[in-house]
């Protein structure tokens, strides 16, 4: 991989240990201001109390993803992150939680170098036959 590519996927393995870790801070630090994620199909949400709220509610499930490859592509200071994953976690009576989809994350190249996610939709999968 080239050095911006690398970056980009640092930045989201970054955001996901956080995630796992419940460390929304590092989250919420890893969107630009505005960035817009899908928690569910077709419903963006793009206010940041709101997504602090949605990042707390899930980490509290104890979340482990797992990705099964990456792709990604770097324009100019554009880059676009894809990725197939899965997700296990726990309700807090114990029930387990199983998903899987596809990740679409657009990232954006920051003033100082560094990479933050702009668009972010785990659920890329579901138009696909």
């Amino acid at each position: 991989m080239k050095s911006d590519e690398l970056a980009v996927q640092a930045t989201v393995d970054r955001m996901t240990a956080a995630f796992e870790k419940s460390d929304i801070d590092t989250v919420m630090s890893s969107y630009e201001p505005g960035a817009v994620v899908l928690f569910e199909p077709g419903r963006p949400v793009t206010d940041a109390q709101h997504l602090r709220q949605m990042f707390s509610a899930m980490a509290a499930a104890n979340p482990s993803f797992t990705y099964s490859d990456h792709e990604i592509v770097v324009s100019g200071d554009t880059g676009l992150h894809i990725a197939p994953w899965h997700m296990v976690a726990r309700t807090p009576d114990g029930q387990e939680i199983s998903q899987s989809g596809l990740s679409i994350a657009v990232l954006h190249r920051q003033s100082n170098g560094s990479w933050k996610l702009v668009i972010d939709n785990p659920h890329g999968g579901r138009l696909l036959p």
